[in-house]
């Protein structure tokens, strides 16, 4: 690929129950898809030479769902870690998790605690899932443990910089992204990484995430490489 690729990509993967629908399928057969459209996108990072991938599987606000749907969403990291977690073992992936998982169904925390201790000494591809994840709410909760390291005697006031808060988000392990790519038509950033999105370069694309494919993220890498502000670099 005669690209320079972002170091870190982040996904905000919509439009997958809206793809079901199109289709006359159910809300829950497209999030299928766009677990099956995920692991082509994992694949098309690896080839890309990508370091780190964040997919922002579950949002925080999508406790509003359907109960039916949501139950959906909790089993399916259960069987996509079940059928993955081997492969991304002998392929050297690496596999963090951001956000709130003390608040999901202890099967759903039990998947996604293994895959991350299960990966932890591999040191390929990192990918990263945003699941319960909100941005408010890393913001919040980072606030939340700073200032009870202060009140504890463990962190001066005046050593609170933007260092030191980064370090207490749900994403402490990693870069900021250099590219936000989002899905399914909608251009806003719905909650996800505002801390870290602040110098990242947008991409938006119209088609539903089951269908966007290692060409369309070529696509998007290529695209930004030519805006001014990267091309001046």
């Amino acid at each position: 690929m005669n690209l320079c690729v972002p170091n870190h990509v982040a996904i905000i993967m919509d439009g997958n129950g809206r793809w079901g629908k199109k289709r006359g399928l159910t809300r829950s057969q497209g999030h299928y898809a766009g677990a099956q459209a995920m692991q082509k996108i994992i694949d098309a990072s690896i080839e890309f030479d990508i370091k780190i991938l964040t997919l922002y599987a579950f949002s925080s606000e999508n406790w509003t769902r359907p109960k039916d749907e949501i139950n959906y969403l909790m089993y399916l990291p259960v069987k996509f870690f079940k059928q993955k977690l081997p492969e991304f073992m002998e392929r050297n992936i690496k596999i963090l998790i951001s956000g709130n998982i003390e608040a999901l169904p202890d099967l759903t925390k039990k998947a996604l605690r293994k895959a991350v201790e299960s990966t932890e000494s591999n040191d390929g591809i990192v990918v990263n899932f945003a699941f319960n994840y909100g941005g408010r709410d890393d913001i919040l909760q980072a606030v939340q443990q700073i200032i009870h390291e202060i009140q504890n005697g463990n962190v001066e006031l005046d050593h609170v910089d933007e260092s030191l808060f980064q370090h207490y988000l749900y994403t402490k392990e990693l870069p900021d992204p250099d590219l936000v790519i989002r899905t399914g038509g909608e251009k806003r950033m719905s909650n996800f990484l505002l801390w870290q999105c602040c110098s990242s370069e947008l991409y938006f694309s119209d088609a539903y995430f089951p269908d966007f494919d290692k060409e369309s993220l070529m696509e998007a890498i290529h695209e930004i490489q030519m805006r001014p502000s990267i091309a001046a670099k």
